[in-house]
C-alpha cells in the first residue's frame, strides 16, 4: 500500500497516542475531521493498522525479569515446528517468538517475575517440550530502548 504524507503523519501519531480523537489527529496532521476518519478507516481495512492496545508497564505488574531463550530443535521438519509453535503460542510468559536462520532454530523473549520464576519455568515447561534439544539464554540486565513505534 502506498502512503502519502497525510496517512505517515497519521500513522505516527496513532503509534504515540491511539487515544487521539478524530478531530484531534485531523487537527495535528492538518485536515478536516472527515477526511482524516475515511484514511484511518482505510489503513483499518487494509490490515495496516491492526489494532489499538494500551501500554502496560511491566515492571509495575511484577514482571522486571527479561529473558531472551534461543532453541534449536532436534530437527528440521514441518510436523516438529508446527508441534513447538502450537505449545509455544498456548504459554503466556513467552511475548514474543521468531523463527530464525542460523545455529538458533527459534528466538523467545520471556517477561517473569523473577529468575527463580524463569528456572521453574525452564524446569516445569519450556526443557519438557520433546521437541526442544539446546537452549541458550541470556537475561536483560536493563532495558536501555523498547520502542512501540515503528519509523516511518
Amino acid at each position: 500500500m502506498k502512503l502519502d504524507q497525510n496517512q505517515l503523519r497519521i500513522l505516527s501519531l496513532l503509534q504515540k497516542d491511539s487515544t487521539l480523537s478524530t478531530q484531534a489527529l485531523a487537527d495535528k496532521v492538518g485536515m478536516s475531521p472527515s477526511p482524516c476518519w475515511r484514511r484511518v478507516k482505510e489503513m483499518e481495512e487494509a490490515g495496516l493498522i491492526r489494532g489499538y492496545v494500551a501500554l502496560v508497564d511491566r515492571q509495575k505488574l511484577g514482571l522486571g525479569t527479561c529473558v531472551w531463550v534461543r532453541v534449536k530443535l532436534k530437527q528440521h521438519s514441518a510436523d516438529v515446528l508446527d508441534r513447538f509453535e502450537q505449545v509455544v503460542k498456548g504459554c503466556d510468559e513467552v511475548v514474543e517468538c521468531y523463527e530464525l536462520l542460523g545455529e538458533t532454530d527459534c528466538l523467545l523473549k520471556l517477561y517473569l517475575p523473577s529468575l527463580e520464576a524463569f528456572s521453574s519455568f525452564m524446569h516445569n515447561f519450556l526443557l519438557k517440550i520433546p521437541e526442544i534439544d539446546v537452549t541458550h539464554s541470556s537475561v536483560a540486565l536493563r532495558e536501555i530502548k523498547n520502542e512501540t513505534a515503528l519509523p516511518l
